[in-house]
């Protein structure tokens, strides 16, 4: 084999092609090795919201490395680290929340979380509370705690991944919540939520929202949200579940961090639970040799900075209800497209062929390819596509998305719509 590189959920013919392999990225656009630039519509993997390339944060990276190129939250503190802590403190809203925990990404974060909730839950003389409750469809990962809690079949069997504390439930069913907290929520340590579902761009209702923050003060466990693909404005405000009637126990960030520059994530804790662990004493078994460094720290900083200069989530909504116009005409322009789902700039689009079947999974990769053909890179749904633009696309940028996704669709449909 010619190419050394294995990528990551690539299969294994497409290994290697020119056209699959990006060589620059600057603002919202990618250059390939085959020689095209295409425009971006999926933030990188949803996390460079600022666009790529960004000055101010590859210069606050820069000057970390130089100044203290490598300082860990292993057993020590650095500074760098403690400044973004407090900064995600003061944005996630710090009468709620008062200790942030380090990770690299969001499948350990989701990992952390787990361990802190059944730690916490035996702190508080709760040692049963062992269960993590997860949504069907929701996804969290692909380590294998994450992977366990992940709502998709992704070979957890195939690899042998332990699901026996896990629970899912259907998302947007409060039938089907209530049953399982009513046999089991002495049990259940926490439930992990993401307020829009990352693998098919559903967000969770205010009514499922509601009942989730009964039951927790009802039966106990932490609520956790899951904002690596919703934080930093992905759907209008710095963080989803701010629109929340109350606040979740647990947030997890991730994708938007450092606006893609470093594997970074973080866990915001409340109060009450980093109380428990400080009155007890407890030393939570978790950590992460890259978590927290100077580089991370200093690109968490600079992206906060930027987001605040730049009018960032302000600009995401304003660019939302375009492209809430845009989608809205697409459905009606093109046959296949029978609607879309989300929030924000965190869409997916659905085909169907003329019987109304949905466009089943196998052929999703190649409506992907036509797309991408047309000019622009976007990401695999369920039966279609998702979309997720940086939140600085100028109109002109978001038109011009807009206008190549709908070129491929129309090529997609006329070279293969009759087997759709």
């Amino acid at each position: 084999m010619s190419n050394a590189l294995w990528p990551s959920l690539l299969a294994p013919a497409d290994h290697g092609r020119p056209d699959l392999c990006t060589v620059a990225a600057s603002g919202v656009r990618l250059t390939f090795a085959d020689g095209r630039t295409r425009l971006c519509g999926t933030s990188g993997l949803w996390n460079t919201n600022l666009g790529y390339g960004n000055e101010a944060v590859a210069a606050a990276v820069h000057e970390a490395l130089l100044k203290a190129s490598y300082l860990s939250v292993f057993r020590y503190e650095n500074d760098y680290a403690r400044r973004a802590a407090e900064a995600l403190v003061e944005l996630c809203g710090a009468e709620t929340y008062g200790r942030v925990l380090f990770s690299t990404s969001g499948g350990a974060a989701n990992d952390l979380v787990m361990k802190l909730a059944r730690h916490y839950q035996a702190l508080r003389g709760e040692a049963r509370r062992t269960l993590v409750v997860g949504l069907r469809g929701g996804y969290h990962g692909l380590t294998y705690g994450s992977l366990a809690l992940t709502g998709e079949d992704l070979g957890q069997q195939l690899y042998g991944v332990d699901q026996r504390q896990i629970r899912h439930v259907t998302p947007n069913d409060l039938g089907e919540l209530a049953t399982l907290l009513d046999r089991q929520g002495a049990r259940i340590a926490a439930v992990v939520v993401e307020p829009v579902l990352g693998s098919g761009a559903v967000p969770l209702t205010a009514e499922y929202v509601a009942e989730l923050l009964r039951l927790r003060d009802e039966h106990g466990f932490l609520l956790v949200a899951d904002e690596v693909a919703t934080g930093f404005g992905r759907t209008g405000t710095f963080l989803a579940s701010q629109g929340w009637p109350a606040s979740p126990d647990l947030v997890i960030v991730s994708k938007g961090l450092t606006n893609g520059t470093c594997a970074a994530a973080a866990v915001v804790a409340a109060r009450p639970v980093a109380d428990a662990f400080d009155t007890a004493g407890a030393v939570l078994t978790h950590a992460e040799t890259q978590a927290g460094t100077p580089a991370t720290c200093a690109a968490i900083l600079a992206t906060v900075e930027e987001t605040r200069r730049l009018d960032a989530i302000a600009a995401g909504r304003r660019l939302a209800a375009r492209l809430d116009t845009a989608l809205d005409r697409l459905v009606v322009e093109e046959p296949a497209v029978t609607g879309t789902t989300g929030t924000g700039l965190f869409r997916s689009v659905r085909l169907s062929g003329p019987d109304g079947t949905p466009l089943p999974a196998p052929r999703v990769p190649e409506l992907v390819a036509a797309i991408r053909e047309a000019g622009a890179v976007v990401h695999p749904g369920p039966s279609g596509i998702q979309l997720i633009p940086a939140l600085t696309f100028t109109d002109a940028e978001l038109d011009e998305l807009m206008c190549r996704v709908a070129d491929g669709i129309a090529a997609y449909v006329a070279t293969a719509g009759a087997a759709v």
